[in-house]
């Protein structure tokens, strides 16, 4: 079954940058006609959606108004999400998942959480 691991959090000073990764296993992206998605669940907020990308390579980072750059690397499966100016409000667990819906999801950010699996468990940062 499809496992998604991310990595990259930390602690950083406002200002400062974080890439954080995605590496899924028993699932190449590239060729899966899906989309995946970063999300963001800060203390007592619902999960929200931060950046969006389709297999065709087409992605949306709108809610980070510019500071971020959604990549892949399908050498290594890996969903990179770099996020600069990093600010408190920043503060949260991040996630990646799979929208598998892609005649949905292609060119289209799907924000909707619920509407993604599986799911990662997270990586926390935390911005002072």
């Amino acid at each position: 079954h499809v496992q998604l691991v991310e990595s990259g959090g930390g602690l950083v000073q406002a200002g400062g940058s974080l890439k954080l990764s995605c590496v899924a296993s028993q699932f190449t992206f590239s060729s899966s006609r899906s989309c995946m998605g970063w999300f963001r669940q800060a203390p007592g907020k619902d999960r929200e959606g931060v950046a969006h990308i389709d297999s065709d390579g087409k992605w949306n980072a709108e809610s980070l108004k510019g500071r971020s750059t959604i990549s892949t690397d399908d050498a290594n499966n890996t969903l990179d999400l770099q996020i600069d100016s990093l600010q408190p409000e920043d503060t949260a667990v991040y996630y990646c998942a799979v929208l598998s819906q892609f005649n949905h999801c292609r060119g289209v950010f799907v924000g909707i959480w619920q509407r993604y699996a599986p799911w990662g468990q997270g990586t926390q940062v935390t911005v002072s």
